[in-house]
């Protein structure tokens, strides 16, 4: 029981129950801790999002949120694709990969790993799985590609790789109607130290501002008015 009561108090604390229950709506967000960093001080990117383009934002991010069901991707918002509700919804925001890199493969000789997620040819995987359940629900999807961290421990090895399974996410999205990839680094400075989080990470509060506002901008670009 001791376990069970600590588990559930280490959800609670990840977001991973999913503190919105709200199964359709206009613009969701899902994926890992990247775009959940802040919320605890109103400051996550999907707040942010909200506020640029006064809409509708539902936030499902986790911290330690995995594409996989493997390890803790078992438990709830845990998975990504366990946050994507079954409602409708204009929009879907997702990101995800670093932490099925980190956490499955340490960050080398992951190439069996970035198959399962995509293949070479972009066509296969679990995130295409994962974008093709979003487009079913009637939603257009916007992938927000990671930004360099190169003071970061915490993933220290895994760039090459998440290079590579970037490389195939735009491939996919240039394949699909209503996917789009954009790549935060456009405008995420990671010479910037202010951008980052004490840990060197997550974004600081103005990093997630960064991110919410280039993200806002590309769902605004791509609206039809």
């Amino acid at each position: 029981m001791r376990v069970v009561t600590v588990l559930c108090l280490v959800l609670v604390l990840c977001g991973c129950g999913l503190a919105s229950r709200q199964t359709d709506g206009d613009i969701l967000v899902i994926g890992d801790s990247v775009l959940a960093w802040n919320r605890g001080a109103g400051g996550d990117v999907g707040r942010v999002i909200s506020a640029e383009l006064r809409r509708e934002v539902v936030n499902h991010a986790a911290l330690g949120a995995r594409l996989g069901r493997g390890g803790i991707g078992r438990f709830g918002g845990l998975n990504i694709p366990a946050q994507l509700p079954p409602g409708r919804w204009n929009w879907v925001v997702m990101n995800g990969g670093a932490n099925d890199l980190g956490l499955t493969c340490g960050c080398t000789r992951c190439e069996a790993e970035i198959d399962r997620l995509i293949s070479k040819d972009g066509r296969t995987g679990v995130i295409p799985d994962l974008i093709s359940a979003a487009r079913g629900r009637g939603a257009r999807v916007l992938w927000a590609g990671y930004y360099a961290a190169p003071q970061s421990r915490s993933f220290r090895g895994c760039r090459p790789g998440l290079v590579e399974l970037e490389r195939r996410i735009a491939l996919h999205a240039q394949m699909m109607d209503g996917v789009f990839f954009v790549d935060s680094e456009d405008v995420f400075d990671a010479s910037n130290t202010s951008l980052f989080a004490a840990d060197n990470t997550h974004p600081s509060v103005e990093g997630s501002a960064v991110i919410g506002r280039y993200l806002a901008r590309q769902i605004a670009a791509r609206t039809p008015r």
